[in-house]
């Protein structure tokens, strides 16, 4: 092939085509003072090679905060060695898959980079996964071992033989508080509260006792490069199956200096204390909060309980903090909890808004009450997932999604894939190319062919365009994908849950707009039984589905609006 002299490799053509479809960076210009427009990938070689690092330099500094216990960095790299060791002895090979499901405790960052220590690749669980959603992540990734709070056990203990799992190791809340709150804590948990349902599993390992076994073997060394795989991390699909986005080392690398350099001009290393009330085992907060702090010796206040907002906000009075990130929903709740507007906000520099689009009322509100404006911030799974952020500096909210980050291409195309100009009349599908675009989806190449361009770029399924001054705007969503909370709900997962109930004969799921959650599910449903009722139908989706996905209203029709090729009119049922 010859293009301009001959072209030695696949990768040379790529590089063509990319510089032919190169957009120009005119958001450079809008980038605040100290921002580079590039990073530099080659300055770690793995999150192991961050964390190590940031473990010597930062070693007396306070790491992860919860219930009132710290963790600082030298404590992280002696829990985390002794916990990957543990791993390692039981035969737990480079690559193979570890699930992680517990919320927002200290366990987690220990059983994280344990993990990856270990050279193991990391799947993150929702710990309120019902049993079918639970089963299917663990038997798609492989997962060879769970570490899990055994709240959620009783679950797990459900669909176990139907997995690939052999190694399980439960922990309690309390388990790495000191004595003697954590036996207190522990048994107020279980006795008083009465919130772990009785469960056995035969060979189950306390997370304590993992610790001491892994403290008398030795962590093997186990060189990783950018390229291997990080994590494999859940997300939806226009089909309604979960896929698993494969993170390497070197995505998670690019997206932390990415938004370490956003950040930089605006925050300094080792004084930092980041408000953690998003999950862990969420991409937004695992990146924004869990790994990018760590990296910079930020100190992690961790929330177990965000929708406690009473206790929220008593945690939030005990602590000077100078950074909270969270979706719209959080601020909104925060903004309404009382005794929020009492607090001392006078060292607060960054409040980060993303996983759904951020309300001007929210942000206005936001901004009268704390003094600071809630800067709103973009990105997927399958880019680490930052993409855009709007500058720092930014006073009042602009209605955008922000700026692409250092190292990152944005294109927005038609439906045929041609490149779109600049502006308000040049709406096509945002689409994004960098580091931190993920390799593909886990055993799914079809899938992953239909979001990735021949040039590189990532199809995001969100429609906007790109106004004068480098901005992103998002106008509408190219997928059926409901946003509630943060949380990616898809059409086809609920439909395949409600008609299973015996009364429904046709059934279509959309999102409708919520005040407290931005969108919630609602269902029409053509029913077969006359006696069937709304009732009985959130009762039966309650059984199948996580409650952020269960529907919030559901209409009965005679029929469903329909194409002339029989497709379901979604969009239809949306507007009525």
């Amino acid at each position: 092939m010859a293009i301009e002299g001959r072209i030695e490799s696949h990768s040379e053509l790529l590089d063509i085509n990319r510089e032919k479809n190169q957009v120009e960076k005119i958001w450079l210009r809008e980038y605040p003072e100290g921002v580079p427009a590039e990073i530099d990938l080659k300055e770690f070689a793995s999150l192991k090679d961050i964390l190590e690092k940031s473990c010597r330099r930062f070693a007396d500094l306070p790491a992860y905060t919860n219930m009132g216990a710290t963790l600082r960095y030298r404590d992280i790299d002696r829990f985390s060695r002794d916990f990957g060791a543990y791993l390692q002895g039981l035969g737990l090979g480079k690559g193979e898959r570890v699930a992680i499901m517990m919320p927002n405790v200290l366990q987690y960052p220990v059983a994280l980079f344990g993990a990856l220590r270990a050279g193991l690749t990391v799947v993150n669980v929702n710990p309120l996964y019902t049993p079918r959603e639970l089963e299917h992540q663990l038997k798609d990734s492989g997962a060879a071992a769970i570490v899990i709070v055994e709240n959620f056990a009783r679950t797990l203990q459900g669909v176990l033989d139907r997995t690939s799992v052999k190694i399980v190791v439960t922990t309690q809340l309390g388990d790495l508080l000191p004595f003697p709150k954590r036996p207190l804590v522990n048994f107020a948990v279980k006795r008083i509260k009465k919130m772990v349902p009785a469960w056995s599993i035969s060979g189950a390992v306390p997370f304590r006792r993992a610790l001491a076994e892994g403290a008398g073997q030795t962590l093997k060394e186990v060189p990783l490069e950018q390229g291997d795989l990080a994590f494999l991390q859940y997300t939806g699909g226009t089909t309604g199956v979960s896929k698993g986005a494969m993170l390497t080392h070197g995505n998670l690398v690019a997206n932390l200096q990415q938004v370490s350099a956003w950040l930089s001009p605006f925050s300094r290393p080792a004084e930092e204390t980041i408000v953690t009330a998003l999950p862990l085992y969420h991409v937004f907060s695992l990146t924004a909060n869990c790994l990018t702090f760590m990296k910079v010796g930020g100190h992690n206040i961790l929330v177990t309980n965000p929708r406690d907002m009473p206790g929220f906000v008593r945690e939030l009075a005990k602590i000077r903090f100078t950074i909270i990130t969270g979706v719209n929903t959080l601020f909104n709740g925060l903004l309404h909890a009382p005794g929020f507007e009492r607090l001392d906000f006078s060292a607060l520099k960054i409040s980060l808004g993303g996983g759904m689009a951020v309300q001007r009322a929210v942000a206005e509100s936001w901004k009268r009450v704390t003094g600071m404006p809630l800067i709103e911030a973009y990105g997927l799974t399958e880019t680490s997932p930052a993409a855009c952020i709007n500058p720092l500096t930014l006073q009042e909210y602009n209605g955008s999604i922000g700026l692409p980050i250092p190292s990152t291409d944005l294109s927005v195309r038609d439906d045929e894939g041609r490149e779109l100009g600049i502006g308000a009349d040049q709406i096509g599908e945002i689409c994004i190319r960098g580091p931190q675009v993920m390799r593909g989806y886990w055993n799914r190449p079809e899938e992953t062919a239909k979001v990735m361009t021949a040039d590189g770029y990532l199809r995001t399924g969100d429609v906007g365009y790109i106004d004068e001054r480098g901005y992103v705007r998002i106008v509408d969503r190219k997928k059926d994908m409901i946003l509630v909370s943060g949380f990616n709900v898809y059409p086809n997962e609920i439909e395949d849950v409600v008609v299973l109930h015996p009364g429904v004969l046709e059934v279509a799921a959309v999102g409708v707009p919520d005040e407290k959650s931005g969108e919630a599910v609602k269902v029409v449903v053509v029913a077969k039984d006359a006696a069937l009722t709304a009732e009985a139908l959130i009762e039966h989706c309650r059984q199948h589905l996580t409650s952020y996905k269960v529907p919030r209203r559901i209409e009965f029709r005679t029929e469903l609006p329909r194409s002339n090729v029989g497709k379901i009119l979604r969009r239809l049922l949306r507007e009525g």
